[in-house]
């Protein structure tokens, strides 16, 4: 039997189409998935993502430690409730998991996939043994996303002033404790909204709450066509532990300063960096189709400097075409995608096509 988090229930009475999501019974959609993409775009909605994992970091060497395991530097997290985006790697620099780490009070918190969970816990607590350190496993925690132009003033609106108050200060990548609520500026979409931790007794009740507020469900469909819409990677697909983060157009969460930080895959990175600079590492890009068809992951990718290959694609609702992320030679300047036996052309650009509803895309 699937694991079930505390809103089963709220989905099916919401009509949800529920499947198998990595051991969990979760809601695809609740009747539209196109609907659910653009009530995000346009108002907000609100996504159930319980089944990802919270893991809270605790002891005299929390910090050292996560500075060890994460490519990325939680020294820069100099204020309670910062967040930063992180990749855990392996030692020979592929993605173990992408993941985002917050500054808590009595060390950090961390939300890690939920289709790597066992994986993520054994490395965590391999590497941990060398430290002090308490690792601990939330799954007592609901997660909410509630994402859309007009989400924070909603949900602020069925808060208690005194909470709503703090989170409208709120800045981006930015949390703050409501008591035992954590609630940040954080997401998977593209689009101003927040990530709300709680206990899972709250969340039935909380979650008829946002119904009433107007808030409408999104299910897991949506929230697919939404991050790559906004350019962000899923695990598996774009990046996996054979995958430096290099590769992945994750450069920007590796904290190459200080040079004395050790980080595990460090070595291994420096020497891919090596071969980026000779123009010998494959890159993460982004892809338009201007002609009929549908972009689908797996599909192969004909360029100037040889084959690539589309790790996520699919029909984006706001732009009306097809988009995909694809690694492909580094220096490439002309694609081609086969697609039904023909070779398409493509507009190759930065990854990354909508932000706060608008286009970004530029080949």
């Amino acid at each position: 039997m699937n694991k079930r988090t505390a809103l089963y229930e709220n989905h099916i009475n919401a009509n949800a189409k529920m499947v198998d999501f990595s051991g969990w019974d979760m809601p695809i959609h609740y009747g539209s998935q196109l609907m659910e993409h653009r009530v995000v775009r346009e108002d907000c909605g609100v996504f159930d993502v319980s089944h990802m994992t919270v893991v809270d970091i605790r002891g005299q060497d929390s910090q050292i430690f996560l500075q060890k395991l994460l490519c990325n530097d939680v020294a820069k997290l100099t204020e309670l409730g910062r967040a930063l985006y992180s990749g855990m790697l392996n030692h020979e620099g592929g993605v173990i998991d992408d993941l985002i780490v917050y500054k808590m009070e009595e060390g950090y918190r961390m939300v890690v996939n939920c289709a790597t969970r066992e994986k993520d816990l054994e490395w965590i607590r391999d590497i941990a043994d060398s430290f002090s350190v308490v690792v601990l496993e939330r799954p007592e925690m609901s997660i909410l996303a509630i994402h859309g132009p007009n989400s924070i003033d909603k949900v602020c609106a069925i808060l208690a002033e005194e909470d709503a108050a703090k989170v409208k200060s709120l800045v981006n990548f930015k949390g703050v404790l409501c008591g035992d609520w954590f609630i940040a500026r954080t997401g998977y979409t593209g689009e101003k909204g927040l990530e709300l931790i709680f206990p899972e007794t709250f969340a039935p009740m909380f979650w008829e709450k946002l119904m009433a507020a107007g808030i409408k469900p999104v299910g897991l469909g949506a929230r697919d066509t939404l991050r790559l819409e906004a350019g962000m990677n899923l695990y598996g697909q774009d990046m996996d532990e054979s995958i430096s983060p290099l590769s992945a157009n994750m450069e920007f969460a590796v904290a190459w300063e200080p040079t004395s930080r050790d980080f595990i895959g460090r070595s291994a990175l420096t020497e891919l960096k090596q071969k980026q600079a000779d123009g010998n590492l494959p890159i993460m890009v982004g892809l338009v189709l201007e002609d009929r068809g549908v972009l689908r992951a797996g599909l192969k990718v004909i360029t100037d400097k040889g084959e690539g290959v589309i790790t996520s694609g699919s029909f984006s609702p706001t732009l009306n075409q097809s988009i995909a992320l694809a690694r492909v030679p580094q220096g490439c300047t002309q694609c081609h995608v086969e697609l039904r036996g023909k070779l398409l052309p493509v507009l190759l650009g930065k990854p990354g096509f909508v932000r706060f509803g608008k286009k970004v895309f530029q080949s």
